[in-house]
């Protein structure tokens, strides 16, 4: 369901600027450098609670929809989390405002997942993403990928092997399971469980060499 378009974009944007990077001038952001980065973080509920759960670490989160960003950004705002910025791009441009080893998690939480077909190369696990991430990511870098769609998950787990990344830690039922106790819930994933349904997830490491 499309998001309705907020009111008043402009001025709620200016108002949250302190918690905007809108440019990859890396004077404006080096200081949040090394970071976690959260790719799709919607209204923000889980990367403001792990940004206050963990305030020495420094934290980045993209969303590419503008009205989805206006809500995490004044709820940042509203509580004060001075090691938490965000980036309104697109995950292909991740490139242009990270080098080789700046990012040492990646979260990718209920991605899109773009069920047609013809629309695989959209997904944020696609090969094209995963090569992006690796250029980012540090040499012991990691990414975390939550999603209660079993076909996404099955397709994710096949192109993390075959890009080079080791996957591990996986469960088809992330609340019944070892995990669950450090698990910071979105607010799709608590949609989801109030109708019953299960959470895969899994952490993947970068392989020492890509598998060619």
């Amino acid at each position: 369901m499309r998001m309705r378009k907020k009111k008043n974009r402009e001025k709620r944007l200016e108002t949250c600027s302190d918690f905007l990077i809108t440019s990859p001038d890396r004077e404006t952001y080096s200081k949040m450098l090394p970071a976690e980065l959260e790719i799709g973080c919607g209204k923000g509920r889980f990367i403001c609670e792990l940004a206050k759960r963990y305030p020495n670490k420094n934290y980045i989160a993209v969303e590419v929809m503008t009205d989805a960003l206006i809500s995490a950004l004044e709820l940042a705002s509203k509580d004060n989390i001075p090691n938490l910025k965000f980036i309104n791009v697109n995950a292909s441009e991740l490139g242009t405002y990270f080098k080789k080893g700046e990012i040492s998690v990646i979260y990718l939480n209920f991605s899109d997942p773009w069920h047609k077909a013809r629309h695989y190369k959209r997904r944020l696990t696609y090969s094209k993403f995963l090569n992006i991430y690796r250029e980012i990511l540090a040499p012991n870098g990691k990414i975390c990928f939550k999603t209660d769609n079993r076909p996404l998950f099955d397709f994710t787990i096949e192109q993390l092997k075959e890009n080079g990344f080791r996957v591990e830690d996986l469960t088809y039922d992330l609340h019944n399971s070892p995990f669950a106790k450090d698990n910071i819930m979105t607010e799709y994933e608590n949609k989801a469980c109030e109708n019953g349904l299960t959470i895969n997830s899994l952490t993947a490491y970068l392989n020492e060499l890509k598998c060619e």
